[in-house]
């Protein structure tokens, strides 16, 4: 690495490191530097400057989602009715957004794809995998997210979209094959009982053939599925790319769920790879150095549409007013397979870490003790069938304030939980390939706005607050523009 002075902060030249082409824009809460100021409490968020160095959205994208149920076929659909101008695609930044570039006499407001270029919604090509053998208009009617007639005018696209056998392994999604909760896979479409190394290099054959019968001249591989039961970390064989793939050859069933096979093949092909459950997958640093190894962006983890999307605009309006938390219960119902799938106490415990850890991280007991000590949160998700996609919500925040007064706010939220994550879905696989694209590599943690549970490498804090999350995505599209990284966070 070299060192250089351009980064400009708070009027102190800071250093730029030049390795890997990366600035380190730091956001700092407290600074002292150089005798007079030192960093005493600061969070890093590499932001990548690539500039004038993006390859061009040329060709088509193939997206390959894994799942083809009610999220799946919400942006699929969507995506279809927009681009020939029958929907609008409310909830997307790339697609309605506007940001600012530029200060002073230059500043101007633009399009997020008048900045960067980006992939046109004409471009894209969806396929999947899936347990179930219906096709995306078949599965699109049977989840009940849209109403009939906002998916009629492309039926026939949908019908387009079959499902491959998926990489399937009962033991991580235990309710989807209980007939106790209703429709089960019948026939299973999976593919037949085999090594993770072989299901491996299986998927990888489908997704090059894939790439090939559709033109496509890139492919994202998206993990649009279940929630999969909890797999706590194990350095032997998550710790380094050799231990994942003696792992992997060894037929290790018990630490490689079918998402970790899935992100494997897709960085062995050339394909980044979203994590949109909160499955522990590419959060480790066997993917850290896959990614890193292969020149390609991973993206996660866990769609932040609903709840986590209000805790953390909420929490940041209590550190800023610096009101006291006491407690903060959190309950839901929903009916998708999603909560079907929930409803297992090991799929629920990877759910509840993931939505658990945005309040601790945003009130800082270390940082105001007299605030958030000992905050007792408390999060419930429960099955309901008769809710369908329909998730509602409740959180109850019991907060105090001068000379420790009690109030209490409460929070209901009646959502769609697929509206909600459509959006995001379109925004994280466009700026994925935008990164892909620019030759970024490794976490993209300028995404971590869209996710519950961003991830980062083991070194480093996550920024949950969602406020300075869009700043970090904000600069981050400024500087692949070519324009200053100007959004201070604080």
């Amino acid at each position: 690495m070299t060192l250089g002075t351009e980064c400009w902060l708070w009027g102190v030249w800071l250093p730029k490191v030049e390795g890997e082409n990366a600035y380190y824009w730091i956001i700092v809460e407290q600074c002292r530097f150089f005798g007079v100021y030192s960093l005493i409490n600061y969070w890093k968020t590499k932001l990548q400057y690539m500039k004038n160095d993006i390859k061009p959205a040329e060709g088509k994208l193939g997206v390959l989602c894994v799942g083809l149920g009610a999220v799946s076929t919400t942006l699929i659909t969507g995506t279809l009715m927009a681009r020939k101008g029958l929907a609008n695609p409310v909830g997307s930044f790339t697609q309605l957004g506007k940001m600012r570039v530029g200060r002073g006499e230059k500043k101007q407001y633009k399009h997020v794809g008048e900045i960067v270029p980006m992939a046109s919604l004409n471009d894209i090509v969806f396929g999947a995998w899936d347990v179930f053998t219906d096709n995306a208009y078949e599965s699109a009617i049977y989840c009940q997210v849209l109403k009939k007639e906002d998916i009629e005018p492309v039926r026939d696209e949908l019908e387009q979209i079959k499902p491959m056998k998926a990489c399937f392994d009962a033991d991580f999604a235990h309710n989807l094959v209980d007939p106790s909760f209703g429709r089960v896979p019948d026939p299973l479409w999976a593919m037949p009982d085999d090594t993770r190394w072989n299901y491996a290099q299986n998927l990888r054959r489908d997704i090059q053939n894939f790439k090939k019968e559709n033109g496509c001249s890139r492919v994202i591989v998206f993990w649009i599925a279940s929630t999969e039961s909890y797999t706590p970390r194990n350095e032997q064989v998550h710790g380094t790319l050799a231990g994942l793939e003696a792992a992997m050859k060894a037929d290790d069933r018990k630490h490689l769920p079918p998402s970790m096979i899935y992100a494997y093949a897709a960085l062995m092909e050339g394909c980044p790879f979203i994590m949109g459950a909160p499955n522990v997958c590419v959060d480790i640093p066997a993917f850290f150095e896959l990614s890193k190894k292969q020149g390609l962006p991973i993206v996660g983890k866990d769609f932040k549409s609903g709840q986590t999307m209000m805790k953390s605009a909420m929490a940041p309006i209590f550190r800023t007013r610096l009101l006291g938390v006491e407690g903060w219960f959190s309950t839901n119902i929903l009916g998708n397979r999603d909560g079907q799938v929930i409803e297992h106490p090991d799929n629920f415990e990877t759910k509840r870490i993931s939505k658990a850890s945005s309040i601790e991280w945003i009130l800082e007991q270390d940082e105001y003790p007299e605030l958030y000590t000992d905050i007792y949160h408390k999060v419930k998700i429960n099955y309901y069938p008769p809710r369908k996609d329909n998730k509602e919500s409740w959180d109850n925040i019991d907060i105090f304030g001068w000379m420790n007064y009690p109030m209490q706010i409460k929070v209901n939220f009646l959502c769609r939980d697929s509206i909600l994550a459509a959006p995001i879905c379109l925004d994280l696989m466009l700026f994925t390939d935008l990164a892909l694209r620019a030759g970024l590599s490794g976490v993209q943690e300028w995404l971590s706005f869209y996710v519950k549970k961003p991830m980062t490498y083991d070194d480093e804090r996550p920024v949950h607050d969602l406020f300075q999350q869009f700043a970090m995505l904000k600069n981050q599209i400024r500087l692949l523009g070519g324009y200053e990284a100007d959004q201070e966070l604080d």
